[in-house]
């Protein structure tokens, strides 16, 4: 039995959290001090943290429950991502993104996941075009990506969900750009402006009475007779029960060790599109693009009322064990993607990006995820598999239920899955998987 979990590292990011940048100013809560007492406490204020806070006020409305998160929340991983919230099976080790498992399963609980989270935006007033059901596209630039829409298409088919393929015309007609021969476009997936959604899900917690503390990671927790004490450099928090919703952090509380690839990805965001540029572009206001080949390169384009007209470009990807990008990761990634955004918008072409940043993933090699009790009354909902927006609302979901004695389909999913496989050891590790993805990088360099 551990008695005490301490942080080795806490988490650090590279750049700006742009989709936050480009939000009007918010009033962050305060961090913790001094003593707390509470009934639970959730430690990470990301898709996983804030989900897992709302579905115990849910089940158990007189509970105390204290949510911390290290950053502003908005500031880490959940404002970094791309903000597509998907239902459909996405499994970024496939060709063609089709799961190895039981796809209609994950369907419903991804579809669990986004009518939770859309619940959430009606009750907490949160922005609506922060949840946008707009669907995405996966765009095919080469035969091969092509192909990759092709198969994805049948699977799709057999498992009687609609799509629809767009030829290049077409895609030019949404994107504005001449770079893709097609398209498959799926109309299940939700866009998130991301930081939007977390913040305003926070404020919602908090008018709820769900203590929310910013800016105070968590420095340990020890157990302290049949509870347990969190610690923060300024506070403490007596709490019965702790969920961990810290994604590849969870390796720095020492658990899992050896077992979590800590991926990183990077975007670039252009400035604010003024008239000229807009005319130049054409297009659609809102898309949002995946590569046919899952590592290639995502795209959106986002509108005044997501933060302003720009667009967004991400691609490239490290595994760094130690969970921090180097300056060399960021400029690499930053001379590519500007290589990749004047490709495709050649009308465009050298405008200097306002923002570039990374974004921590947390992948295990079966592709499983971690929730499930680790101690007496200490629950993790982690480990996303790069799909933090759905997967985190669901690990977060069922992290909650499994403190509060609740047996459901998002329980009885995850608590089923095996144990994440031992990685080998660094740094093997990292010198072989980052020779796969720059493969990889170059196999999809055209999409």
């Amino acid at each position: 039995m551990t008695t005490a979990f301490r942080a080795r590292l806490l988490p650090k990011h590279r750049g700006p959290a742009a989709w936050s940048a480009i939000l009007p100013p918010r009033r962050p809560a305060s961090p913790l001090e001094g003593a707390q007492t509470v009934d639970v406490t959730v430690i990470g204020g990301g898709f996983a943290g804030l989900s897992a806070a709302r579905r115990l006020h849910q089940l158990v409305p007189e509970a105390r429950i204290a949510l911390l998160d290290a950053h502003g929340i908005g500031s880490g991983a959940a404002g970094r991502n791309s903000g597509f919230m998907i239902d459909l099976p996405h499994e970024l080790t496939s060709e063609d993104y089709a799961g190895s498992g039981d796809d209609r399963t994950v369907i419903a609980l991804n579809r669990a996941a986004q009518a939770f989270a859309a619940a959430a935006v009606d009750d907490y007033a949160i922005n609506p075009a922060y949840f946008d059901r707009a669907g995405k596209i996966n765009g095919a630039a080469s035969t091969a990506a092509h192909a990759h829409n092709l198969s994805y298409a049948a699977h799709l088919e057999s498992l009687g969900e609609g799509s629809e393929m767009l030829d290049a015309r077409a895609m030019t007609e949404v994107t504005g750009s001449t770079h893709y021969i097609s398209g498959l476009y799926t109309p299940g997936t939700v866009m998130l402006q991301p930081a939007g959604y977390v913040q305003d899900f926070a404020d919602g917690l908090s008018r709820d009475g769900i203590s929310v503390y910013e800016n105070s990671p968590v420095t340990g927790f020890s157990r302290d007779g049949s509870g347990w004490i969190v610690k923060t450099s300024s506070g403490t928090i007596r709490t019965d029960k702790i969920i961990l919703t810290v994604n590849g952090h969870l390796e720095s509380f020492g658990v899992a060790k050896g077992r979590l690839m800590h991926l990183f990805l990077f975007a670039t965001m252009t400035p604010e599109l003024d008239a000229d540029a807009l005319r130049r572009l054409g297009g659609q206001s809102r898309w949002g693009i995946t590569p046919s080949d899952p590592m290639g390169t995502t795209l959106r384009r986002i509108d005044t009322a997501q933060g302003g007209n720009r667009i967004i470009t991400r691609t490239c990807a490290v595994l760094r064990s130690g969970m921090e990008t180097r300056a060399t990761d960021l400029d690499r990634a930053a001379l590519t993607m500007q290589k990749k955004f004047d490709s495709r918008f050649p009308q465009l072409a050298g405008m200097k990006m306002e923002h570039t940043w990374a974004g921590h993933l947390c992948l295990t090699m079966n592709c499983v995820s971690h929730m499930r009790e680790i101690e007496n009354g200490v629950f993790t909902g982690c480990v996303q598999n790069g799909l933090g927006t759905a997967r985190g609302t669901l690990t977060g979901m069922g992290a909650a239920e499994l403190a509060c004695g609740v047996t459901s389909a998002i329980t009885e999913h995850f608590t089923a899955e095996p144990q994440a496989k031992s990685l080998p050891p660094r740094p093997v590790r990292d010198i072989g998987a980052n020779a796969v993805l720059r493969w990889k990088e170059w196999r999809a360099r055209v999409d």
